[in-house]
């Protein structure tokens, strides 16, 4: 008889977002003339920049002619977008990259649970919380979580605390951990860490043979000096890092699928009998075996953003959201709540007003004036008592969902 990987067993029925889309579809159906405002989900509005465009209809094009046709691209992508990649991205950030380090995908969230597949499940993984759920659920699909605790806790995952008591700045752990998931700037705090700050990730990594797996999918949001783009401008942390990036939030590509992970020559990972394996290697593997490549088309389309146009229209496009964030922040915090975040990040963090529980007052926003925000208890233990709103909505909507709250509370 065929086995199934029981690990999928210990999740939950549907994914976090899916739940909620399922809660808001139900409404919708029940409530059909309800003009529902989601603040909630990470979905962008704004259609993708022009020059982006232009240039993928000009690829489509080449697809249609024998004489520049293109099939099977290479499977960790073309070097046109990595040569934009290692001149635009990095190297005025100070950091030099072969184009061997980088690997374009189809997106951050495959990448930040496909990467567990290259290291053993005898790891003790650690990540924040709250934080974006798919770190731990990639933890406990590939068997690396152990048990569930008596505290509704994974046995072999650390947790990290983040709260206002800290600032949502976590601290170094005191377990011992092996690979270290972290997000900034975060998801869903909307917090930044400063150069100081994720300096002591990166001395605790290298001290412990750890490794960082960096989240950056919004790291151009980022508008303050003191907070690095990169994790790679930290001294070291080439040796101990990789880096996930991403063109969603950046440029609009969440329908187009386009991103890639950094992985340096530097970083060195052990078998159980000590022997030092590079990295790259078996990301380079795991990419050629499973892995076609991004679509030349998309790919064409991502490098024309760092074209003088394409960046003025990302520029845009991020100041856009961000104003988002801004008003969302300003109109809450006049209405009495606690707010974090929308400063370098689209995402605002809310703590919910009398200590009503996140899923209720998702409801309650939900079903009384139709907005939809985020329940922090999807994020983590840590979460509950808080909710999301993010700025990727657009500025009509914004502003409606932003009256409407300020009418209701």
């Amino acid at each position: 008889m065929a086995l199934i990987n029981e690990n999928y067993l210990k999740l939950p029925e549907y994914y976090f977002f899916n739940e909620i889309q399922q809660k808001v579809n139900a409404h919708k159906i029940i409530n059909p003339k309800a003009n529902v405002i989601s603040l909630g989900l990470g979905d962008v509005s704004q259609p993708i920049p022009a020059s982006a465009l232009k240039a993928m209809k000009s690829a489509v094009e080449e697809l249609s002619d024998p004489k520049t046709f293109k099939g099977y691209g290479p499977e960790t992508g073309y070097n046109f977008l990595k040569n934009c990649i290692i001149k635009y991205d990095y190297a005025p950030r100070g950091v030099t990259l072969n184009h061997d380090e980088i690997f374009i995908s189809d997106g951050s969230k495959s990448d930040v649970g496909n990467i567990g597949h290259i290291f053993g499940r005898d790891n003790i993984i650690g990540i924040t919380d709250p934080v974006y759920p798919v770190y731990e659920n990639a933890a406990i699909m590939g068997g690396r979580s152990g048990y569930l605790t008596d505290n509704n806790l994974w046995s072999n995952i650390v947790y990290i605390p983040c709260s206002s008591k800290n600032n949502f700045v976590p601290e170094l752990p005191k377990e011992k951990v092996d690979i270290i998931y972290l997000c900034y700037p975060n998801n869903p705090t909307g917090i930044a860490l400063t150069k100081a700050e994720l300096k002591k990730w990166v001395d605790y990594a290298l001290e412990n043979h750890a490794i960082i797996i960096y989240d950056g999918a919004y790291f151009s949001y980022i508008t303050e000096k003191n907070i690095p783009h990169s994790i790679y401008e930290i001294k070291g942390a080439k040796k101990c890092a990789i880096e996930i990036r991403s063109y969603s939030k950046t440029a609009g590509f969440t329908g187009l699928r386009c991103s890639y992970t950094v992985v340096p020559h530097e970083i060195i990972g052990f078998t159980l009998y000590g022997n030092a394996i590079e990295v790259n290697k078996l990301w380079w593997q795991r990419n050629t075996t499973y892995y076609n490549g991004t679509s030349y088309v998309i790919q064409k389309g991502a490098e024309a953003l760092y074209s003088p146009e394409g960046m003025q229209e990302v520029k845009e496009m991020v100041s856009y959201y961000l104003t988002n964030a801004k008003i969302i922040r300003e109109e809450l915090t006049k209405c009495g709540f606690s707010v974090y975040g929308g400063v370098n990040s689209p995402h605002v963090w809310v703590k919910t007003p009398h200590h009503t529980t996140s899923w209720k007052f998702f409801q309650e926003l939900l079903y009384d004036i139709n907005v939809v925000c985020t329940p922090g208890a999807g994020f983590g233990l840590m979460g509950e008592g808080y909710f999301r709103l993010t700025g990727f909505n657009s500025r009509e909507n914004t502003t409606e969902a932003m009256q409407r709250i300020s009418k209701w509370i």
